[in-house]
């Protein structure tokens, strides 16, 4: 078995084209995570046969919808549907449990009163830390996303190969700097006319394509404006189920 990114959701928060949240499956040999966990992520399993007792740990960029609101979804999910009962990690930048529990309670009040049947093991990081995941090793970075909350993106260690994942974010030199050697950068690209500091739009990320240093590049998290201009675009962009090998 290679190590291989399935692109779960590759959709904004309001579902472009029809494309779920943001959540990306990566497989290896020592172990599954998930790079965030959007509202539809468990739909996107079930749509691709994707076995979720396999999960070793979830890994939240930051604390928008989006991007974590479908982890009750998969708490019931191994509640009832597919019994867990070995630890699940959840990683993700400071306030990550609070916000998650909280979410719970929101949606399932009386199953959130009871213990899960399994352990959630919450580990909260900020810019910088390094995490071993089992064999494998998270290195989170702040990004410029959010006014107060800490955003982060993560670059993932994992049997040999390396994934830079960017959540979501503005233009960073971080960006170019932890992108030199890795295998597959995966790059939020929002906008394409509009222009902010919380969001990369393609014509900033066009004009500094050339001082990444990874082996292959693909654009997620893609708006409506990005996706009417994809005749335009040279760059990949990924759709809702691809898989890429490592």
């Amino acid at each position: 078995m290679s190590v291989s990114v399935r692109f779960l959701g590759t959709g904004d928060a309001f579902n472009a084209r029809g494309r779920c949240h943001a959540s990306y499956l990566v497989e290896a040999p020592s172990g599954t995570l998930l790079l965030d966990c959007g509202a539809s992520a468990l739909l996107a399993m079930q749509r691709d046969g994707v076995d979720i007792e396999r999960l070793d740990a979830i890994c939240l960029s930051h604390l928008h919808g989006d991007h974590f609101a479908g982890l009750p979804f998969l708490f019931i999910a191994q509640t009832f549907d597919v019994p867990r009962r070995r630890p699940l990690t959840i990683v993700g930048p400071p306030g990550t449990r609070a916000r998650v529990e909280d979410l719970f309670r929101a949606m399932y009040r009386d199953l959130a009163a009871r213990p899960l049947p399994f352990e959630a093991r919450y580990v909260e990081v900020s810019g910088g830390t390094r995490t071993p995941i089992g064999s494998a090793e998270l290195l989170s970075f702040a990004v410029p996303h959010q006014a107060t909350e800490i955003s982060l993106g993560y670059r993932l260690e994992i049997d040999g190969k390396v994934v830079l994942y960017s959540g979501d974010t503005g233009w960073t030199e971080a960006l170019v700097t932890l992108s030199q050697g890795v295998d597959l950068f995966i790059c939020e690209c929002c906008f394409y006319e509009t222009q902010v500091d919380f969001h990369i739009d393609y014509p900033r990320l066009a004009a500094e394509r050339r001082r990444f240093g990874c082996r292959r590049l693909v654009l997620s998290h893609c708006g409506r404006e990005v996706l009417a201009h994809r005749d335009e675009i040279t760059e990949e962009i990924a759709s809702d189920g691809l898989v890429v090998a490592l």
